[in-house]
């Protein structure tokens, strides 16, 4: 045989050989089942055009005719011109002229043997990679049930002895459901539709572990994508546990010299108050370390924010030219939460981004499509990774309320957050002013008042405390009698 069995045989879509831990073990048989319209063919497809150029393939197709594979293969990009047919797909003669399909029948009845001719075609061609699109065909061409498993073994059993690695499809049905056929090979995919689109799930894979869980599908113009689902605890780097500073001395100040490497901070405010650009401001500190940012925009675009940056004194058109800066758009309804991470792991693995920003979670949120169970699990995995990496995770949160009960967090993430800064309106003297104060830091001490905070074109300006006032997380503060007229 043309390939290595001492190696794994490539799926020929990456996140699927990440969720085999490295891809299929030669040899052996595997069954993808799913609805119609899940990617069955399509991931067969990848299958066969992703051996080395010395192996050879064969396409079994028992349904749709080869002029229609290649044609629908085409459309996706996918090039079959090395790849090997056994075309035994129904013709139309079979129904203009009024006969029955029988081309897998009881030995009495006359027509051909698929078997037979499945076993003459490998044993001409030897081929390393065997895709059967659908298997479950002969079971209805079959006498009877025990004909029809009766001759699957020995077709994985003949498939075994010539060490070809097979994958074959599957259309179960509630009257004709394919559990003997799951018995029978060593690994089974199944394609789903869910909330989110679509996804794959392994749930038997002999000869090696797998990564657990329903791992989102995506079918593109290329053909298919997975992405596995993120489980923080395998991934990790070492890094040096240091203060990260946001460049403005009095924010550092509250918060005990800044936020540590390896923390998530949520910033918590109503909209308009300075959540983004106190995230950027951050950002705009590493830059002048060298260090590289990313930003996810939930709820705004890219030109916005480089627009606004610029008007704060906020070079991020600089930074992004330099390389200290990306920013990407993300359209919440278009990602599911394991096409996101793997946006962000990409940044952090490939790119070595040493702060994320998430803005804003409500955004993020969309993209779950589900309750806020659903929020917490995926958030909190993609945050304990991101810690594991050692990377500063930045999470804004809009709150609903501008002045009045004071509200620190929306999303329901605080327990998520190593620190929470919180941004507030105030109205005072008939004039609507911002405060900044921090409500939670596990790793240090921090400054217990509230200091006013304003966003002018040299950039962040914090104050000294806010004292001689009462009521300020109202938002309507009083002066007491040591208070001053402007606050300070």
């Amino acid at each position: 045989m043309a390939e290595d069995d001492e190696r794994r045989c490539t799926t020929g879509i990456d996140g699927l050989d990440t969720v085999l831990h490295g891809g299929l073990v030669p040899g052996r048989t595997y069954m993808v089942t799913g609805r119609p319209g899940t990617g069955k063919t399509i991931l067969g497809q990848h299958f066969l055009t992703s051996g080395p150029s010395e192996s050879s393939s064969l396409f079994v197709n028992l349904e749709e005719s080869e002029s229609d594979v290649r044609a629908n293969a085409e459309t996706l990009g996918f090039d079959l011109e090395g790849v090997e047919f056994l075309d035994m797909s129904p013709g139309s003669e079979a129904f203009t002229d009024g006969q029955q399909y029988e081309i897998f029948a009881p030995s009495e009845v006359e027509g051909p043997d698929v078997v037979s001719a499945i076993d003459e075609r490998v044993r001409e061609l030897d081929p390393d990679r065997v895709f059967i699109d659908p298997l479950t065909q002969l079971r209805n061409l079959s006498p009877d049930t025990y004909q029809f498993r009766k001759q699957i073994n020995g077709l994985i059993q003949f498939f075994r002895q010539r060490g070809a690695t097979v994958l074959f499809t599957s259309q179960a049905t509630p009257e004709s459901p394919d559990d003997d056929l799951q018995y029978v090979s060593d690994g089974t995919f199944e394609l789903t539709r869910t909330e989110n689109g679509r996804a794959i799930s392994v749930p038997k894979f002999r000869g090696s572990g797998t990564e657990d869980g329903h791992h989102s599908v995506r079918i593109t113009d290329e053909g298919i994508q997975v992405y596995p689902v993120l489980h923080p605890e395998v991934h990790s780097q070492d890094f040096t546990s240091e203060v990260v500073s946001s460049g403005v001395p009095e924010v550092d100040q509250l918060l005990n010299g800044g936020v540590e490497r390896g923390t998530v901070t949520v910033l918590s405010g109503p909209t308009g108050v300075g959540k983004t650009t106190l995230g950027t401001q951050f950002m705009k500190e590493a830059a002048g370390r060298g260090e590289r940012s990313a930003i996810y925009m939930f709820e705004e675009n890219r030109a916005t924010l480089l627009a606004r940056c610029e008007s704060v004194n906020v070079p991020a058109k600089t930074m992004v030219e330099r390389g200290t800066l990306t920013i990407k758009d993300v359209t919440p309804l278009d990602k599911s939460p394991a096409e996101f991470a793997a946006m962000v792991r990409e940044e952090v693995e490939q790119r070595d981004a040493r702060i994320v920003m998430i803005d804003g979670i409500d955004g993020y949120r969309l993209s779950l499509q589900g309750d806020e169970a659903d929020l917490e699990r995926e958030l909190n995995s993609l945050g304990r990774y991101l810690k594991n990496m050692g990377v500063t995770v930045i999470l804004v949160d809009c709150v609903d309320n501008v002045t009045g009960q004071f509200q620190p967090t929306k999303s329901k993430v605080s327990y998520l957050a190593d620190n929470i800064v919180f941004l507030r309106y105030l109205e005072m003297n008939g004039r609507l002013r911002k405060a900044i104060g921090i409500l939670k830091k596990r790793t240090s001490d921090f400054e217990r008042t509230l200091r006013e905070f304003e966003i002018t074109q040299h950039g962040i300006t914090v104050g000294k405390p806010l004292t001689g006032l009462r009521g300020v997380l109202s938002g309507t503060p009083e002066f007491t009698d040591e208070g001053s007229a402007d606050g300070r």
